[in-house]
C-alpha cells in the first residue's frame, strides 16, 4: 500500500464499521430518521475518501504525465471521473 492511500484507507475502514451499524439499525427497525441521518455521514466519508484517491492521482500519476509529455491519457481519465460526479 502506499502511504499516501493511508487517510483515503482510514475513511474506508470507518465507513465499512459504518455501514455495518447502518445495517443494524435498519435490521432493528430503528427510527428512519436516524437511519437516513448515518446513510448521509457514511455517503459523506465515502466522497472524502475519493477526493482523497483522486487527489493523490492529480498530484502524483496527472503530475508525472505532464513532465513525460503525455499527458492526455491521464487528464481524460480525470474528466471521465469528474463526469460521473456530474450525473
Amino acid at each position: 500500500m502506499k502511504p499516501e492511500h493511508k487517510p483515503a484507507l482510514n475513511l474506508l475502514k470507518t465507513a465499512r464499521g459504518q455501514l455495518d451499524a447502518v445495517i443494524r439499525m435498519t435490521e432493528e427497525s430503528r427510527y428512519c430518521v436516524d437511519i437516513a441521518t448515518q446513510i448521509a455521514a457514511l455517503e459523506s466519508l465515502i466522497r472524502k475518501a475519493n477526493l482523497s484517491i483522486l487527489k493523490n492521482h492529480l498530484e502524483t500519476c496527472v503530475k508525472d504525465s505532464f513532465t513525460d509529455g503525455n499527458p492526455n491519457e491521464k487528464v481524460d481519465e480525470i474528466i471521465h471521473i469528474l463526469g460521473k460526479y456530474i450525473k
